[in-house]
């Protein structure tokens, strides 16, 4: 009797750990999709906003899905070529607005005007020279925008805000 109390003690034990992790797993998911996520931004595409070799940023989640993104804007999107890709570029362009893109930064002459489709932006890295962005794709659909990077964690010496320039 005495082993059957012990283990219906245990037992209850175990089911509180248990939903205990799982709320606690619930809500990193919950945080972690929808409200703030850290994420490692790398490549020369967005220098010198960000380093080559890796920046370590807070990305909000919640302004795009109420559509406060904005001109400046650094934001996460799924890459159009690759959807397992993550890439960070800079919004210059919302819907409605007239874009002139040059495709080679090199000649100023070759450069295409396009207006941005209704649910679309136009993103480009800060680095134009090593920057596959929407002068290789074209706008970008609103829905494979994922965050809006606010914060850099890491490297030390540029710990703090990210600054939004058009």
């Amino acid at each position: 009797m005495m082993l059957l109390k012990h283990w219906r003690a245990l037992a209850t034990e175990a089911k509180h750990v248990s939903f205990t992790v799982a709320k606690f797993f619930g809500l990193l998911h919950v945080t972690d999709s929808y409200l703030c996520s850290c994420t490692l931004v790398h490549g020369p595409s967005m220098l010198p906003t960000f380093n080559c070799s890796g920046d370590v940023v807070l990305a909000e989640h919640f302004s795009h899905r109420l559509g406060k993104v904005a001109h400046g804007d650094v934001v996460l999107v799924r890459s159009p070529d690759d959807p397992k890709r993550m890439v960070a570029k800079r919004v210059l362009g919302l819907e409605g607005d007239e874009v002139t893109s040059s495709f080679d930064p090199q000649r100023i002459v070759q450069h295409d005007r396009i207006v941005v489709p209704k649910g679309h932006v136009w993103i480009q890295g800060d680095n134009t020279y090593a920057s596959l962005d929407s002068r290789s794709y074209g706008p970008v659909p609103y829905g494979l925008i994922q965050g809006r990077v606010f914060f850099r964690v890491w490297p030390p010496d540029g710990f703090g805000l990210v600054n939004d320039r058009a």
